[in-house]
């Protein structure tokens, strides 16, 4: 990987700008220019390296409920189990985990009864019974950086 594109990768994770000109902006502080920073970005997208670029925000000062939610989910029924979660605007994160409980997925919405609801109906859709909801009861971090 390039110096130029390990430079991009540290600077957005937790700084992108919120600018008309975002990129613009990173070529400024990067040295380069805002099609160079687009040009590595979108390679960097299509390598698989960046999966996506969007916010994290503090769901619960914005008055959303977030929650930790796990599945025990047959071989055969994966792929349905997690197209069905991803249809949810409210999952942010989905994991297959060597597990017994092996699907791990977070759920952010306005209340817990429509997470509940939303489990139960994910349960009777894929038929799959055992899924329980682990809402955090203490955050102990919500910023990671990897420096590269």
């Amino acid at each position: 990987m390039h110096d130029t594109d390990k430079n991009i990768l540290n600077e957005i994770q937790s700084d992108f700008p919120i600018t008309p000109r975002p990129f613009q902006e990173l070529g400024r502080r990067l040295n380069l220019s805002e099609n160079e920073v687009i040009e590595a970005i979108r390679r960097l997208r299509d390598e698989g390296i960046i999966r996506r670029i969007g916010g994290n925000f503090h769901s619960n000062k914005l008055n959303f409920i977030s929650t930790l939610c796990t599945a025990k989910v047959p071989e055969e029924k994966i792929d349905d189990f997690v197209e069905v979660v991803n249809s949810y605007p409210g999952v942010t994160h989905n994991y297959l985990r060597n597990n017994d409980y092996n699907i791990w997925f977070t759920f952010i919405a306005k209340d817990m009864g429509y997470i509940e609801r939303a489990l139960k109906e994910i349960s009777e859709v894929t038929g799959v019974p055992e899924i329980r909801n682990l809402p955090a009861v203490r955050t102990f971090k919500i910023k990671v950086d990897f420096e590269v």
